[in-house]
């Protein structure tokens, strides 16, 4: 095979095609805290006059002009007619966009409460937006009404009191990643993609490079803060723990993968690892990797790449996840993703993510591309490996986003696999890319999942599908909105040919298990492309939807907090 093309697509297309903190607790300054960083400024200023007037000292320098003191972000409404008004209005997916009466930019806890009571006095529908990086439109949708910007709210820290680690919603996920490494060397097994809010993507469940070692991000959950209002229409803020003597526990339960915008606002979240124990904080969640094994290959998505090629290549992918992604399996500290293109662009690459002090690294990755290669697959056109610094793997701006700042507008689909496709479903996938009609920015993803996610109880958090390998992801990104039509078209058929067998969705059956919450596709409740007669919810939830139903009734029984695919009320 020829070298790969680097033509039309980017790896951020295929990927993304995954108030202050309690009393007694330690923030990490200058992550997301301007505010205090201007106090202890304020601070710093008022004890250096002090000191010059118990000395009557004067400066050592000539007259110092003053500076004005830049004040505090607080709670902002930003309205229609308001310059600032239009860029609020959308999230990372530029299909979509909101018209809400006012944008609300809150700051505190205090802020969402006050922001919910005006909600709900004046029968508006609210919605709560942390990084705004939802597939589809469940905030910016022009049937929300007061749109809450919960970007200032991104304060990360330790909680002694709670003896937990603190996280706001509106922090990205480098930000959290940043504070954690700095502070104490530890982190969260969350996702991959740096400008992600924390407040989405942790009550989605969560899960990143290191989830095949640690477990989802909620698996670490240990307690959430949530406004949530009443039957009678009274707003107040709920601690729920994983304590089983909590009697809110069903709240913390539901916020452990039950999905975001479905209970309430989640304004603070803490998280300590299970089994955890003392009081030193470094001890308190996994520690970080000090290095990441980076490891590509590349093959080329030309003529070459046949279809019994490219299906043996799939075949094998997903077969060494079947055989390695039992808890503590050999192989489970390996983050692997197929990333693959079309044959317009060219793409088919193998990512592989792991410590880099894992032993044996550079072994482990030749046996998983060994593995890969087997039964007369081609070797790669290129490999390349090598350590990077934790921080800069985790933080790279602009990693895992969908499209660019030009092809902003996507459609995804995805499922979870409990083992590798089957084979009409490896053609159907090959028929679709290797279509020269295909649109340029087409793409699916294979990746890794399993591992110590399997650890735990499809009961014990909201997160059902505990025994799954793997996720695909199923996407197309494009520029113009004249374009929308034709191009969620095109995914929508692709994906239904992939699962014709199952009436166009991931029933779950010996191969499938449904989808997952954090990559919401409102096609799943949609009869005309979901013949299959299972509902959206049991596909996302499975058994565990009644249960989020009843918490529903109990904490939102008015069900304020709502979008295309929330929980619902039961009957």
């Amino acid at each position: 095979m020829d070298a790969p093309s680097t033509r039309g697509i980017t790896r951020r297309g295929l990927l993304g095609r995954a108030g202050t903190v309690a009393a007694g607790s330690v923030t990490l300054a200058g992550v997301g805290m301007a505010g205090q960083a201007n106090a202890a400024t304020n601070q710093a200023d008022a004890a250096t006059n002090q000191a010059n007037a118990a000395t009557n000292q004067a400066p050592e320098t000539a007259a110092v002009p003053e500076v004005a003191t830049v004040p505090e972000l607080g709670p902002l409404r930003i309205t229609p007619g308001d310059i600032r008004y239009d860029s609020l209005l959308r999230g990372d997916n530029f299909r979509f966009v909101g018209q809400p009466d006012e944008v609300r930019v809150v700051t505190s806890t205090e802020d969402v409460v006050h922001a919910v009571t005006d909600a709900v006095r004046a029968g508006k529908r609210i919605a709560p937006r942390s990084g705004g990086h939802c597939f589809e439109n469940f905030t910016a949708d022009p049937a929300v009404q007061v749109l809450l910007d919960m970007s200032p709210m991104n304060a990360v820290g330790y909680d002694r009191a709670m003896r937990a680690f603190s996280i706001q919603p509106g922090a990205r996920l480098g930000e959290v990643y940043t504070a954690l490494f700095k502070g104490w060397a530890v982190t969260l097994p969350a996702g991959g993609c740096p400008d992600v809010g924390a407040g989405g993507h942790f009550t989605g469940g969560g899960y990143g490079p290191l989830s095949r070692r640690y477990g989802s991000v909620v698996d670490h959950l240990y307690a959430v803060e949530v406004v949530v209002v009443d039957k009678d229409g009274r707003v107040r803020v709920v601690t729920a723990t994983r304590e089983p003597d909590d009697p809110h526990r069903d709240l913390w339960w539901a916020h452990a993968g039950g999905g975001g915008g479905n209970f309430g606002v989640v304004t603070r979240f803490w998280f300590r690892s299970p089994g955890a124990t003392g009081d030193d904080p470094a001890k308190l969640l996994p520690p970080v990797p000090g290095q990441m094994y980076f490891f590509l290959a590349g093959w080329s998505f030309d003529a070459s790449m046949t279809k019994d090629v490219f299906t043996k290549l799939l075949h094998n992918f997903g077969v060494w996840h079947e055989q390695h992604s039992a808890p503590g399996a050999p192989g489970t500290g390996l983050y692997a993703i197929l990333e693959i293109g079309n044959v317009n662009n060219g793409t088919f690459n193998l990512v592989v993510q792991a410590d880099f002090a894992l032993p044996d690294i550079k072994g482990q990755v030749d046996d998983l591309l060994a593995a890969v290669t087997a039964d007369g697959a081609p070797q790669p056109a290129f490999q390349q490996g090598g350590p990077m610094p934790w921080l800069h793997m985790t933080t790279w701006p602009g990693d895992g986003e969908g499209g660019d700042k030009l092809f902003r507008r996507y459609k995804l689909k995805a499922a979870y696999l409990k083992k590798s496709y089957a084979d009409d479903q490896l053609a159907a996938i090959y028929a679709g890319l290797a279509d020269k009609g295909a649109p340029s920015q087409s793409a699916m993803l294979l990746i890794g999942y399993g591992g110590q996610v399997q650890a735990v109880a499809p009961d014990a958090t909201a997160v059902a599908q505990r025994d799954v390998v793997m996720k695909a992801v199923f996407s197309n990104t494009w520029l113009a909105d004249a374009d929308d039509a034709a191009n969620v078209k095109w995914v929508q058929e692709y994906y239904r040919s992939i699962y014709a067998a199952t009436g166009g969705v991931p029933v779950p059956n010996d191969v499938s298990d449904g989808s997952y919450i954090n990559y919401p596709d409102v096609d799943l409740a949609d009869p005309a492309w979901n013949t299959s007669g299972v509902p959206w919810s049991e596909l996302y939830y499975k058994e565990n939807y009644p249960k989020l139903q009843q918490i529903k009734a109990a904490w939102d029984p008015q069900n304020l907090f709502r979008h295309a695919l929330s929980i619902e009320l039961p009957g």
